[in-house]
């Protein structure tokens, strides 16, 4: 998801969908998780914005064990270059920010917070505010204590993009693997105290019309719409 036009969270291979120009003033980005679904666009973007006369590195902010493995098992040297030493140690074109559930990082005149969340590797939710309200996003989880007090502390939340990877005959795979399902979902929105426009992703590929349903279903009196590449969200 691209935030204005400088900052993603999550990097998968919908950075694919973004024309290369979008690509070069992206300067900031959030992972929530590092499964490969969520970073594997991330070396094709440093490797596009690499200048060796840069002004601005590329920085990613996730928690300190999402980082560990992007730099283990990615930024390697050998999967790819190791941009936290190029084009030198002393300057380099990728950073690396640990961010924690509970911290705040002001970026221009938009604050992200970090929620933990309950997926099946550490992971965190987002929500970022600017001065026209808060816009959340879930990252991948599953039930969870955490999220909605956060949520219900925003005094004025009107996007929430959450996902739902199951539909509810997979329940108990979707529980296993730290997803919802709509039965799941749904009773957690019912601890939502605000009325956002909800966006449901990460839907299982060829069941994205049946979980929506299902979740429309389970959740009338809510705005529930499907997120699809090319959606325009303003806040």
């Amino acid at each position: 998801m691209l935030i204005d036009n400088d900052v993603l969270i999550d990097a998968g291979t919908g950075i694919g969908d973004l024309e290369l120009s979008d690509l070069d003033s992206i300067r900031h980005v959030f992972l929530t998780h590092a499964h490969l679904d969520h970073i594997a666009g991330l070396p094709m973007l440093v490797d596009r914005i690499f200048d060796e006369n840069f002004e601005t590195p590329l920085t990613v902010y996730a928690r300190e064990e999402t980082l560990r493995a992007v730099q283990d098992h990615l930024f390697n040297g050998t999967i790819w270059p190791d941009f936290a030493e190029l084009p030198s140690a002393e300057r380099p074109m990728l950073r690396y920010h640990v961010c924690s559930p509970g911290d705040t990082l002001t970026i221009g005149h938009r604050d992200f917070y970090a929620v933990d969340v309950m997926h099946s590797v550490p992971s965190l939710g987002y929500t970022v505010q600017n001065s026209g309200g808060v816009f959340a996003v879930s990252g991948d989880t599953k039930t969870n204590e955490t999220l909605w007090p956060v949520l219900n502390a925003c005094d004025d939340l009107r996007v929430l993009v959450i996902e739902v990877s199951f539909p509810d005959d997979m329940e108990q795979l979707a529980n296993e693997a730290g997803h919802y399902c709509p039965r799941t979902l749904s009773r957690d929105l019912e601890r939502l105290h605000q009325d956002p426009e909800i966006w449901i992703t990460g839907m299982k590929p060829g069941k994205e019309e049946e979980i929506l349903q299902q979740v429309s279903d389970a959740t009338p009196d809510r705005n529930i719409q499907m997120l699809s590449r090319g959606t325009v969200l303003t806040v």
